[in-house]
């Protein structure tokens, strides 16, 4: 099954685990199950993820997962969710996260919180999604002559390339291409941040509103497209037809 985004899920009850692993792989979610806080902390330092999951059961040091996550430049922006714990002193915890699942929990409970997050766990995956192409495109230099070059992958913030031309890292260049099924060229103002043989990384440095909006569309409908059948056909029952759109909030 394709996975649509990466959740870390932090807890150490078994049936908890259960429950949302099943609940998560439904949807095309992958859980990254830790039991205990130093493990789930270490893991935000290390690895990107679309949500955070944290049992208030965890005791008082649940705070420090979601205080991490705030702090983790990858994860700052991921949404988080807390399981409910069984005493008030969760409280301050609950406010921390967006969304609260709470006891006692059953499959249909899950799910019914879990369905009005998708779409910000979809946008939070398509901010560093890279989708795969292959589609010419030029790099332009002042004074200097074109780069033909091959595109791989492209994201909201940048795109790998395939070119032998030699290039220099952190130069400052000039990318234009055209997305597959438009007509109209891009025009970004690049920075080379990477070089591997055969390969350059550009990180967009300025795109126009206008294409930044329709670079998101674009990137949006093709991680949606990744959906399986059975997840797409579980929120065109529940939305009248139409999957949850990632809306952009201005994030970059």
């Amino acid at each position: 099954m394709t996975t649509i985004g990466l959740v870390l899920l932090a807890s150490d009850d078994a049936e908890t685990i259960q429950q949302f692993s099943h609940a998560l792989e439904e949807l095309s979610i992958s859980p990254d199950v830790c039991r205990e806080v130093p493990e789930a902390v270490g893991l935000l330092n290390r690895r990107k993820f679309d949500a955070v999951i944290v049992d208030l059961l965890l005791g008082e040091q649940a705070g420090l997962i979601l205080d991490e996550a705030r702090l983790s430049p990858s994860n700052q922006k991921a949404v988080t969710f807390a399981i409910s714990g069984n005493d008030a002193e969760g409280t301050a915890f609950r406010k921390k996260t967006a969304f609260v699942f709470e006891r006692p929990l059953s499959a249909s409970s899950i799910g019914s919180t879990l369905r009005p997050a998708y779409g910000l766990i979809l946008r939070e995956r398509r901010r560093y999604f890279r989708c795969p192409v292959s589609i010419p495109g030029a790099i332009l230099r002042r004074a200097k002559p074109e780069v033909c070059c091959n595109i791989v992958n492209i994201s909201e913030g940048g795109m790998a390339l395939s070119t032998f031309v030699p290039l220099s890292s952190g130069e400052k260049v000039h990318v234009q291409f055209t997305l597959p099924g438009h007509e109209v060229p891009f025009l970004a103002e690049s920075t080379i941040c990477w070089l591997k043989t055969g390969h350059i990384g550009i990180r967009f440095a300025s795109l126009s509103q206008e294409h930044k909006s329709e670079l998101q569309g674009w990137l949006s409908r093709k991680l949606e497209e990744m959906l399986p059948e059975l997840v797409a056909g579980k929120f065109r029952k529940v939305g009248g037809g139409s999957l949850p759109t990632p809306v952009d909030g201005g994030q970059d």
